[in-house]
């Protein structure tokens, strides 16, 4: 028996965060736990197409297998990225099993499984456009009502009052900011109002 025919059948996982400060740790809990025998990782965006855990992943992979991931998001952010990869997969005869999330179950790579994949990805990539909406027409409306959005400026009229009579002895801007503790670029945008 080949090497290749001993892992048909496996069940492989790939996790994924966006940045190396976050912790995989959940994900790879629920791979271990749903029985993953090999967990690849990549701690990149999801945007990033050039993924070498997931390239290394698929590539590993075999007829009869599945890619199982802890949500469809840690697969891509696109529809367009997401059904590539899923493409891939099913024409591979590679099946697909999502953890958790909206999406969670098993797809195979034939019949119905495929169209449903295909559809609920479709539907996700809607969901994420609506909540940026949401929250676009959220900041419109409150922007409208008068309401401060953002962080808290750290410079008011008293630090712009210090930082002019400073600039009118001749410090200089770099000495100012230090010295009332707000950068060079706040001190410039707030004296040259």
């Amino acid at each position: 028996m080949t090497t290749k025919q001993s892992r048909t059948g496996h069940l492989i996982g790939y996790k994924r965060v966006s940045t190396k400060a976050q912790d995989a740790q959940l994900q790879a809990d629920a791979l271990s736990e749903a029985g993953c025998s090999k967990v690849f990782e990549d701690k990149l965006s999801g945007k990033n197409t050039e993924r070498p855990g997931l390239l290394a992943a698929l590539e590993y992979m075999r007829e009869g297998d599945t890619l199982c991931v802890w949500k469809l998001d840690r697969l891509g952010r696109s529809t367009k990225d997401v059904l590539t990869i899923a493409e891939e997969l099913h024409g591979r005869g590679i099946a697909l099993r999502i953890l958790t999330g909206t999406l969670a179950g098993s797809y195979s790579p034939k019949g119905e499984g495929k169209f449903f994949f295909t559809m609920m990805v479709a539907f996700a990539e809607l969901e994420r456009d609506m909540i940026v909406e949401r929250t676009r027409a959220g900041l419109e409306a409150a922007k409208a009502q008068g309401r401060t959005l953002g962080r808290p400026s750290v410079v008011n009229e008293d630090v712009i009052a210090a930082a002019k009579a400073r600039k009118a002895k001749g410090e200089s801007v770099t000495a100012i900011a230090k010295a009332l503790g707000v950068s060079r670029a706040t001190l410039y945008r707030h004296l040259t109002d």
